[in-house]
């Protein structure tokens, strides 16, 4: 396959998958500065995920969600993440199924179409939030019961459990620095919910500990749960599987990759709360994003061409 292709692909997917990402942090962070902004505001939000030079700023919360999902001066919001999504499906349209395709400019004509902005404005933002996460949801299950699966299939994936990866150490990082910052055992367990509800997680959690919310408890079920299909540990199995179907394939031909993810499963899977807080969780999170990028850095500059 063309490296250009398989790199679309990817995009393609990292994408979506961010934009799904974006969304569920907004909707819960909304819920949350309803009830109690002093502790989640939306400023970490907007730093998180706009430009480095970005002198946006207000706690209004439509305005904050205006931005995050229309402003096309930001790279992150959602317009900007579908209409990059879109071309690259766009360019990619013969190895994707045609259903896919046309979920995906769907996607771009709802967001596009006329007076719609004015509608997170008069509108309930909830309401909102939902029928653009809804679009994902539906990406989701028509890539599962559509596309092929051959290479396409397993370069999307790539795409989409790197961007997870990347996405869920965001938000353990974001909630961590505000739990170091309050010795507040109530406040901080707001915190760890709020993590659990970002993530899809809370369920789950409540029905395996049955308990208040534990750091040790979140942290495990976070990096190393195998049932949580956003746990780092689940992630980095999809991609041993993926890029072990496209090195069958002959799609993919070097070591170095196996090796990072190797090296990133195990640390993962054997990381004990014990030495993670004797190294401190904040560098055990950076240390793991740093891998993360490593793989991702690799897969985009041996493998395929560069992007950005």
């Amino acid at each position: 396959m063309l490296s250009r292709v398989a790199n679309n692909l990817i995009w393609l997917e990292r994408y979506m998958e961010r934009g799904n990402g974006i969304l569920s942090l907004l909707k819960v962070n909304f819920y949350a500065n309803q009830d109690s902004p002093e502790l989640f505001p939306w400023t970490p939000i907007i730093k998180n995920y706009t430009n480095y030079n970005n002198t946006f700023y207000t706690e209004n919360t439509v305005e904050c969600l205006d931005f995050m999902i229309f402003n096309t001066d930001n790279a992150n919001s959602i317009l900007n993440i579908v209409t990059r999504a879109r071309e690259n499906a766009r360019s990619v349209q013969e190895h994707i199924s045609r259903e896919l395709w046309i979920c995906i400019n769907n996607y771009y004509l709802f967001l596009t179409k006329k007076g719609l902005r004015k509608k997170l404005k008069n509108e309930d933002p909830i309401e909102f939030l939902d029928s653009l996460k809804s679009y994902h949801l539906m990406f989701y299950g028509i890539m599962d019961i559509t596309q092929e699966r051959g290479a396409p299939y397993y370069f999307l994936n790539l795409g989409k459990f790197l961007e997870r990866m990347i996405l869920v150490s965001d938000f353990t990082a974001m909630k961590l620095t505000k739990i170091e910052n309050t010795s507040d055992k109530l406040e901080q367990s707001f915190y760890w919910k709020n993590l659990l509800l970002s993530m899809g997680g809370y369920q789950l959690y409540l029905k395996k500990y049955k308990s208040a919310f534990k750091g040790e408890h979140i942290i495990s079920m976070v990096f190393q749960e195998k049932l949580f299909p956003r746990s780092l540990y689940y992630c980095v199995n999809k991609l041993n599987l993926s890029i072990g179907k496209l090195i069958e394939a002959g799609q993919l031909n070097n070591n170095q990759i196996e090796f990072a993810l190797g090296k990133l499963e195990s640390d993962i899977k054997y990381a004990t709360i014990e030495s993670i807080n004797k190294q401190g969780l904040d560098h055990f999170i950076n240390e793991i994003k740093e891998d993360i990028l490593e793989i991702s850095y690799s897969i985009n500059t041996i493998y395929l061409s560069e992007t950005s």
